[in-house]
């Protein structure tokens, strides 16, 4: 359990613009709490949604929404203006240099959203938002939960907006707070994995590219992964692995990493870095997504690498699907449905760090040896129908209807 955080009284003040008590309290404004809030708003429920920041982010960070998830957002009416703001990938291929080792196609997938949605994740946002906020939702920030105090029947939360503290009595927190989740803690649930040992970098550039903007391409190579997926405005997304990298790459940095990894050197020129990080990943799983009253969606409750693209798109299936289950507790009381979610999501955490973990673990051979069989075997699996169609499944993530 958090202690309190010591604030002095001069700077505590009334905070009218938070209630005293509500059924459902989400700490987290990002794609989860986003989506978490308004499919409860769109069942007619009316939940306090608050987050430490003071604006949304304005980067891209996540940029890959999965047929499954625009499955779960439709019912939001959120879908066309997703489309309208991305930009459709129907094709995932690995290559070394400028050889074809596989090439995984979608569009033949069993949904109606056969592809790939490249939208960064500051628009997906945004998308979000809009949506709340038209079914009468707000975000309530910069509003920081310092203190949690689970209890039987609900949970009381210590909030600070502007210099103010406030206590907010919960029925149900639902923690969609991230990795270093406030929620977890106060829970005492283990968030139980390791670290990857390098460093990942993702970079937004403008680039004169050969290869289709149809196509996310996953390059394999001696010096270690890179990958290239299309983004709206002419853009195009870089992920890579490196031992060390700066804080911000540079077009330089990144311009030297493609030479090596992707097409070879001179094959492409980048001409702008709109925007890049570097961050290290872990690959972790709260031992459960529910302790008593206090839920627990995306970050806070798995992380992974970024293999896939997975991450966002999770946290998102984990929030629209503990709409029902969580109003059916605070409207009956029965909580049956809540432990059958809880039990479902750890399941697919679970599963999306186990394969994410083994993508980029299969990425990031160096051995000449491993990397000959490596490419022998994804060659074969490429080669058979059945195989490529299980990987886009699996992509897409329509095994977790």
């Amino acid at each position: 359990m958090l202690a309190p955080l010591a604030i002095s009284p001069a700077r505590v003040r009334s905070m009218s613009q938070l209630p005293a008590a509500t059924d459902i309290l989400i700490i987290g404004a990002g794609p989860t709490g986003l989506a978490l809030a308004t499919a409860l708003r769109t069942a007619g429920a009316t939940p306090l949604l608050i987050d430490k920041q003071a604006a949304g982010a304005n980067t891209s960070r996540a940029a890959v929404i999965h047929a499954r998830t625009l499955e779960v957002l439709e019912p939001l009416g959120l879908v066309p203006a997703l489309l309208a703001a991305g930009l459709k990938v129907p094709l995932f291929t690995v290559r070394e240099g400028g050889r074809v080792l596989a090439s995984v196609p979608f569009d033949h997938l069993a949904t109606a959203f056969p592809f790939t949605l490249m939208c960064p994740q500051d628009v997906t946002e945004a998308i979000l938002l809009d949506r709340l906020t038209a079914l009468g939702g707000a975000v309530v920030r910069p509003a920081e939960a310092v203190a949690v105090w689970p209890g039987p029947k609900g949970v009381q939360v210590d909030v600070v907006r502007d210099g103010a503290k406030a206590t907010v009595a919960a029925r149900w927190l639902v923690g969609c707070d991230g990795m270093h989740s406030a929620a977890r803690d106060a829970a005492g649930v283990p968030f139980e994995g390791a670290t990857y040992p390098e460093d990942f970098i993702l970079a937004d550039v403008r680039m004169d590219w050969p290869l289709s903007r149809e196509e996310v391409t996953l390059f394999f190579s001696p010096a270690g992964f890179i990958m290239v997926a299309p983004l709206p405005e002419d853009r195009f997304r870089i992920v890579a692995t490196t031992e060390t990298a700066p804080a911000q790459p540079d077009a330089a940095f990144v311009q030297a990493m493609m030479d090596a990894r992707s097409l070879g050197a001179g094959a492409c020129r980048i001409t702008e870095t709109v925007w890049s990080s570097r961050f290290r990943i872990h690959h972790r799983v709260a031992a459960t997504p529910r302790a008593g009253r206090i839920l627990l969606c995306g970050d806070a409750a798995h992380v992974h690498s970024p293999a896939g693209g997975q991450g966002m798109n999770t946290g998102i299936q984990d929030a629209v699907s503990l709409a029902d289950p969580l109003l059916a507790a605070v409207r009956t009381g029965d909580e049956a449905p809540l432990d059958a979610w809880a039990a479902a999501r750890h399941r697919v955490a679970e599963g999306v760090v186990s394969i994410t973990d083994k993508m980029t673990r299969v990425a990031a051979v160096t051995s000449p040896a491993a990397r000959h069989m490596r490419n022998v075997a994804l060659t074969l699996v490429g080669h058979i129908p059945a195989a490529r169609e299980a990987i886009a499944r699996t992509l897409a993530e329509l095994d977790n209807r």
